[in-house]
């Protein structure tokens, strides 16, 4: 049984899915089927990705006997943050809770500790990133199940034709569909060349330096190609580093070959930057290129998604997974397990992918392979390199590897993308690093 509640956007009834094969996972049945569970899902922006994550749990829910609810939860306005907030305030609420980020370490202690479901699934489906672990666990106890369903890559989106004619360089030669990267020359260095020969001829990379997330997310895998860290992983106050100055310094130099006005974008500048045909490259997962399919068909047939460049401590790009967590509270945890089991298998996985066009991504190294991202188009291949199948560039998130609780108060606060405007605007080095040092030690007292 599938008992749907309606969210902001109406729901459309799932229908059962057809002629496959049921999956058998290692919670069904016995002690674990039968009951009611509640789900709180974060709620797509892609149509058709909601019917499909309704039919998944559809399927499960009739063949366990589960009375399944489920709502769907925007992001927009903190709408998600705010629910995960009252809930673990009222200890109340969903059984599953989608979270972003940053949210299962803000509220671990009303967690259900997640190993049994985490070790088997990583025997299955393979090893996790390093973000995943970072921001999914504490201590040795899983806070949450890596989610497919918002789980992104915000990596570069370039134009093939403004970036061979202004730069003269060939991204679908750098990252070949089907093929490895080759792009041992897409350095930082390379990365300012081309933004100065792109501004120059008059199609400026879009890249924000505002105080959202995707401002602060490219800082962040631009500051960490150059080592500067903040806050090291132990709690020492690493500012005033020669990778912080390096990273300074490199901003310096990108911020003028960007369009006027980037300190105050949001993260809808960038994909209005591609969509009008104005920016050569910008920094997002492939909902911008989804939305030029729709609006500008002929912008959308020029974009290619790839790595970042490489800078003298390695190739990063920021990585921001979503979680299904299960309050501690929860009156059915073990069949809230059952279901995060059969949503994790590799058949569901390619399902949801599938349905969001290539957005979504699986944590597990063995599931960066699906046919979406070779097939989607135009052109065709266009997100082969999204899900880096060849591990070419380590995924990040933005003020790691600092203790969570402290780094998503550096993230929320923009200090990186702060900073990085303060030493632009001709505050001195000195200057600079003492102010962030100051919030640091600020971040460590509350």
């Amino acid at each position: 049984m599938l008992r749907k509640k309606l969210s902001r956007r109406q729901f459309v009834a799932a229908t059962a899915l057809s002629s496959a094969a049921l999956i058998t996972a290692p919670y069904v049945r016995g002690a674990y089927a039968a009951g009611k569970l509640s789900i709180g899902f974060w709620d797509h922006w892609v149509p058709d990705a909601n019917k499909t994550s309704a039919a998944l749990v559809k399927e499960w829910a009739e063949k366990e006997n589960v009375d399944v609810s489920i709502d769907y939860i925007s992001s927009q306005g903190n709408g998600i943050q705010l629910k995960i907030a009252a809930e673990g305030q009222a200890k109340s609420g969903h059984d599953i809770l989608a979270m972003p980020t940053w949210w299962p370490h803000a509220q671990a202690d009303l967690l259900e500790p997640m190993n049994d479901v985490m070790e088997p699934l990583i025997k299955q489906n393979g090893e996790v990133n390093g973000t995943v672990q970072y921001l999914g666990k504490a201590g040795d106890k899983w806070l949450g199940v890596p989610a497919t369903i918002g789980s992104q890559i915000k990596g570069p989106c370039s134009r093939i034709d403004l970036m061979k004619k202004h730069a003269g360089i060939d991204v679908q030669e750098m990252y070949p569909a089907g093929s490895p990267p080759k792009a041992d020359n897409w350095t930082t260095d390379t990365f300012l060349k081309a933004a100065e020969a792109c501004k120059k001829g008059g199609n400026p990379f879009g890249i924000g330096l505002g105080e959202t997330t995707d401002s602060v997310d490219t800082a962040g895998a631009f500051f960490q190609a150059f080592g500067g860290q903040l806050v090291d992983g132990k709690g020492n106050i690493t500012v005033k580093s020669d990778g912080v100055r390096q990273a300074l310094e490199f901003y310096k130099k990108l911020i003028p070959l960007l369009p006027a006005g980037v300190a105050s974008w949001d993260d809808s500048h960038n994909n209005k930057a591609l969509v009008s045909g104005e920016a050569s490259l910008i920094m997002n997962p492939p909902s911008a290129w989804a939305v030029a399919k729709r609006d500008a068909p002929q912008v959308a047939e020029q974009c290619w998604t790839h790595g970042f460049p490489v800078g003298p401590k390695g190739r990063f790009a920021p990585f921001l997974p979503y979680f299904w967590s299960v309050w501690n509270f929860s009156k059915n945890k073990p069949t809230a397990k059952s279901l995060l089991v059969h949503l994790s298998q590799p058949a569901a996985v390619e399902k949801l992918v599938a349905a969001s066009g290539g957005y979504d991504l699986p944590a597990f190294e063995k599931l960066t392979t699906l046919k979406t991202w070779a097939e989607e188009g135009p052109p065709k291949g266009t997100l082969y390199h999204y899900p880096n199948p060849f591990k070419h560039q380590t995924l990040s998130i933005a003020a790691s590897p600092a203790p969570p609780k402290i780094a998503q108060q550096i993230y929320t606060q923009a200090i990186l993308t702060k900073m990085c405007l303060r030493f632009y605007q001709g505050e001195t080095m000195e200057k600079t690093l003492a102010w962030a040092e100051g919030e640091c030690e600020g971040y460590m007292r509350s």
